[in-house]
This record gives C-alpha cells, sequence and structure tokens, in this order.
C-alpha cells in the first residue's frame, strides 16, 4: 500500500535543490524562524516543546503545520519545511530520493509510541495475540465468544488509511494486507476512545498517550505461549509490548541552526520531561521506573522519573 504512494509523489521530489524555507538569513541556536511540519500523532508532544523553547528564548519562532509523515518529508524534502516530526523512520524510497536529490538529512529519534487494542470496559477477554488481532480485522473472527468472550458481536474501530498509525497498524500487525472486516470509522484516537466506550463489542486501535481517556486497553503477546504485555511506559522502553514505535525530527544539514537548538532542548532532560508528561516514552536520557504498589503485576501500572 504505502511503496506505490511513495515512489510516486517522491520521484518528482527526487531532482530538487533545497532552498531555505523562507527563514532569515541570521540565526543562531536560540533565535530565528524555523517551519515544522508535524504528523498529528506527535502534535501534542511538539507544541509543549515548542511553547517551553519560546518561553527560554523569546527570539525563536517556531511554527508548527499539520501533515502526515509522507506530507512532512515531502514538505523537508521540497524545501517548504525545516523540520518533519514524523512517526516512523524514512522508507527506503525516501531514503533514496533524498540520495538522488543530493539532500543531507539527519533524524533524531526523541520518544516512543504503541499502538494500544482498547475494548469497551464491559468487556471480559482482556488478553490478545497479534494473531487474535489479525483475524478480527480481516473478518476471520467475528464474535468475541471465539475468544473466550460473551456472545458480542466483535466490531472493529478504523482510524483513516492516510493516517500514520492506520499505516503503522497495517503493515506492524496485518502485515501490509488491508482491513477486511466491516468496520467502524473514526476520524481520530479520541473519537476511537467515544466509539468503543459507547459499543460494548467495538475493538479500535489508539496511541499511548490516549490508552487510559475511559476504555479499556487490552494486554498483548507477539505469540500465542509467550507473555501478555499491558502497553505501560515500561514495557514500550523495554520494547515487550509487541507493537511499538519512534517519533523522529528530521532535518537538512544546512537548515537553520535553530532547528539544532530546539532538537537539543527536545533531547534534554528538561525536553525529555515533556515526553514523559506527554505521556510517551523518552529515547535520551535514563528512565527509572517505580511500580505504584508491590502487590501490582509488574505488567500492569508503573511510574516513571528521568534521572539526570
Amino acid at each position: 500500500m504505502r511503496a506505490s504512494v511513495f515512489a510516486a509523489v517522491l520521484a518528482s521530489l527526487a531532482g530538487c535543490t533545497p532552498q531555505p524555507a523562507g527563514n532569515p538569513s541570521h540565526d543562531d541556536l536560540t533565535s530565528g524562524h524555523l517551519v515544522v511540519v508535524c504528523s498529528p500523532e506527535a502534535r501534542e508532544v511538539v507544541g509543549r516543546c515548542v511553547e517551553a523553547f519560546e518561553r527560554l528564548y523569546p527570539q525563536s519562532k517556531i511554527e508548527v503545520r499539520p501533515g502526515s509523515s509522507r506530507d512532512a518529508i515531502a514538505a523537508l524534502f521540497g524545501a517548504r519545511a525545516d523540520m518533519a516530526v514524523i512517526t516512523r523512520e524514512l522508507v527506503p524510497e525516501e531514503r533514496r530520493a533524498a540520495v538522488q536529490g543530493r539532500l543531507e538529512v539527519e533524524g533524531y529519534r526523541f520518544a516512543r509510541d504503541a499502538a494500544v487494542l482498547i475494548v469497551n470496559p464491559a468487556n471480559s477477554v482482556a488478553n490478545l495475540t497479534l494473531d487474535d488481532v489479525r483475524r478480527i480485522y480481516r473478518g476471520d473472527v467475528q464474535r468475541w465468544s471465539a475468544m473466550g468472550g460473551q456472545d458480542v458481536q466483535v466490531e472493529p474501530v478504523v482510524q483513516p488509511p492516510t493516517a500514520d498509525i492506520t499505516e503503522f497498524f497495517v503493515e506492524e500487525v496485518l502485515g501490509g494486507e488491508d482491513v477486511r472486516a466491516r468496520s467502524v470509522h473514526a476520524t481520530d484516537d479520541d473519537d476511537v476512545v467515544r466509539t468503543v466506550r459507547s459499543t460494548p463489542g467495538a475493538i479500535g486501535y489508539v496511541t499511548l498517550s490516549r490508552a487510559a481517556q475511559g476504555a479499556r486497553a487490552e494486554r498483548l503477546a507477539a505469540l500465542r505461549g509467550l507473555p501478555y504485555y499491558a502497553a505501560d511506559l515500561e514495557t514500550v522502553h523495554e520494547g515487550q509490548y509487541p507493537v511499538t514505535r519512534y517519533f523522529h525530527m528530521y532535518v537538512r544539514t544546512n537548515g537553520p541552526a535553530v532547528a539544532n537548538g530546539f532538537i537539543t532542548y527536545v533531547l534534554s532532560l528538561d525536553g525529555q520531561r515533556i515526553v514523559r508528561d506527554a505521556g510517551l516514552v523518552p529515547t535520551s536520557v535514563p528512565v527509572r521506573f517505580v511500580r505504584r504498589s508491590p502487590m501490582l503485576s509488574t505488567h500492569t501500572h508503573g511510574d516513571s522519573s528521568l534521572t539526570p
């Protein structure tokens, strides 16, 4: 699904020579104008980082525009943006386009996320394997009773096919196959949560930061017979939860200096605290996990603190 689209879009960018995206000719690490195209799924955490950075450095101006990961990379390569914030790494077609266009691009991981499967709180099925999820979204399982639950219709909820999280879910869980089950369509994470809360048989996928908004997150196992893990900061940080991804910031090496200043801030202890407070997992500073109670399972609840 992804390759043909990227090949068509990025072929037109391969010969582009980057030009400044309307930035001032003089800037430094803490001042100047920065244009960022950001995936909607990273918009909240990036917005918080921008607000904090601009409070510290009033001479900086960071303009954040929405766009899918595909849109953000196209804008960066076409010099319509100075930074692309995306929810994945560059795909091979994008890397080839950068080489063909003689673009020098650098990427930085700044957060880790997960695609969390949520169900109605009344659903008695607490554990699923990835194969169970595949069978649900392929339409092979239509009643929760087939997985030990109540005799209720399974109602898969899907986000738009162009959404980053849908592309990630389709690639990582469905092996690149399209959703074949009769599905309920939702516009975004919040819409998925509302739908699942009000529909007894519903199941949907959301980002880690929205997994505790009133629905119940399923514990997942990569294969039957392996441990089931809840999606929390620790299991995502350790890579135990089976469906995780990194958020990245990509910039051109000849872009404005303030881009590097902003990256340095996001990867600092203060910036990574913002990442954690936004419900995502820090990637560039040490993280210490503290369980709320020794009586609770090590795979169900947890808080984290950052250490300098």
